[in-house]
């Protein structure tokens, strides 16, 4: 039997800090280990911009006016893409059209989804001590120009990736989606009671190191806000996803989660010290994802 050749590497930019608020897709097809064509898409994503996501990738709401709704995007999408292998790198990506799929009642993407992240960190995994796996480090490392945030300059860093991974491991395109596996749908866990933190949890210490063999290691997590569960067992779980938690704002920090009620009830000067120091790393050009913790939840399975 012929081996599989061709993949598709995909990245979404989203507007806010809702997972399913694609604004822009990209899309760049891989054949025989050579590019073949690339896209991009801008979608409206029917929701507000946050001014931290501008900054990242600079699309603007006057960009989206007059774009297809993800809702017209993705039964063109499925033309393509279904039964085919899509690459993508963390599951950001991935999460994003599931969401998507749930807020306009369409069906999910049919296809093979592969994550570059897992892919490396079995290939490379001297990376955790070298930077971590990054898409931006990757590239770095291999040489591999791109502009990043930008949806098809980021999918195609993807794909390229991808073929490094191939090459350096021995192991075909059907063998990676063996090794990493097909992961099943996951709901976010929802809170059986409601923790009331402590008067001083904002003020107590969580900071830990990361499990070495967690599917999450390169990343620097920082809370902030009020969480459903207690704060002391969000830094478990996000050490033993393989996260570094830290206390402090620095430019270490790739991930800011935020109580999924202060995305929706705070802006501008209301948000916490801490989401706004974030958000002003974010404009200077440093990048983090700001993400709430239903979606915390989800990365850590």
């Amino acid at each position: 039997m012929a081996r599989v050749t061709d993949f598709i590497a995909l990245d979404v930019e989203t507007a806010n800090a809702d997972v399913g608020s694609i604004c822009s897709i990209g899309l760049v097809h891989f054949r025989a280990g050579k590019i073949f064509k690339s896209l991009t898409i801008l979608v409206d994503p029917q929701g507000p911009f946050d001014p931290g996501n501008i900054a990242i990738h600079g699309i603007r709401p006057s960009d989206v006016v007059g774009k297809p709704t993800m809702a017209q995007v993705f039964p063109v999408l499925a033309q393509s893409l279904n039964g085919t292998i899509v690459t993508h790198h963390s599951s950001f990506d991935r999460r994003a059209f599931a969401s998507a799929a749930t807020r306009y009642g369409v069906t999910e993407l049919e296809c093979f989804w592969l994550d570059t992240l897992a892919v490396a960190r079995r290939t490379w995994r001297e990376f955790a001590d070298a930077g971590g796996f990054g898409l931006a480090n990757l590239s770095q490392s291999f040489e591999i120009k791109f502009r990043h945030h930008e949806a098809e300059e980021d999918a195609r860093a993807c794909g390229l990736i991808m073929l490094k991974a191939l090459e350096d491991s021995g192991l075909d395109l059907e063998d990676w989606l063996g090794v990493v596996g097909q992961a099943a749908r996951r709901t976010v866990r929802e809170a059986s009671r409601v923790v009331v933190p402590r008067r001083n949890e904002a003020f107590a210490r969580y900071a830990q190191p990361g499990e070495r063999n967690g599917m999450l290691i390169g990343e620097t997590v920082l809370f902030t806000g009020f969480l459903q569960m207690h704060r002391s067992e969000a830094a478990s779980l996000a050490a033993k996803a393989g996260c570094n938690v830290v206390d402090t704002v620095s430019r270490k920090v790739t991930v800011l989660v935020v109580g999924d009620q202060d995305l929706r009830l705070t802006r501008g000067n209301v948000k916490s010290r801490k989401h706004r120091k974030v958000e002003e790393m974010i404009a200077e050009g440093l990048s983090v994802r700001i993400v709430g913790e239903s979606e915390f939840l989800q990365m850590v399975g």
